[in-house]
């Protein structure tokens, strides 16, 4: 007997690995899995994260409620309109000078260091920018004179790291490359 026209081209696969089990006709699309919900320890630990996260935004929305949801609305927006075009054209801008080059993967050894230079920027700006308000400064009794040094100093450490390891690896390889002269 043939094939119905309507399943002529499919795949077999197997529904179960179990033994007897028929084989199912699909139409090239993926057999639907079952969802992995973790062990029961993670979520355990889930739920416990969650219910942090809860007591947390119940205690933070009690001091100034009005405030801290603009604070988020307005960071989110600057995220989404502002610092995502902005980082995604210096990170495309990196990988085409580098693929000018012909060498795409190196765009990674200027990646991430920019990556956890400008988050630590993001966390840190209002210290490192020297704008703290009296409150934050009573609450930590620390002044903000210093960041901005230390995130420099920070960011020339990640710049140099992954220079170096750059280094390294170049190096590495070359030896590696049998010599032109045999």
């Amino acid at each position: 007997m043939g094939d119905p026209p309507e399943l002529r081209g499919c795949e077999v696969r197997k529904a179960r690995p179990e033994k007897g089990s028929r084989p199912v006709r699909t139409r090239g699309l993926p057999l639907p899995r079952a969802v992995a919900l973790g062990s029961p320890l993670q979520l355990l630990l889930l739920a416990c994260s969650f219910a942090l996260a809860g007591y947390a935004g119940t205690r933070l929305l009690a001091w100034d409620w009005f405030g801290i949801v603009l604070w988020f609305v307005g960071a989110a927006l600057l995220h989404d309109l502002v610092l995502v075009p902005l980082y995604g054209g210096l990170d495309r801008a990196a990988v085409r000078a580098f693929g000018t080059l012909g060498r795409r993967e190196w765009a990674g050894y200027v990646r991430v260091p920019a990556a956890l230079s400008g988050l630590l920027l993001l966390v840190w700006f209002p210290l490192i920018g020297g704008r703290v308000a009296d409150r934050d400064r009573s609450a930590t009794a620390l002044s903000a004179d210093g960041f901005l040094g230390r995130w420099l100093l920070i960011t020339a450490v990640l710049f140099g790291g992954s220079a170096l390891l750059f280094l390294w690896r170049l190096r590495r390889a070359t030896k590696r490359r049998p010599s032109a002269d045999h």
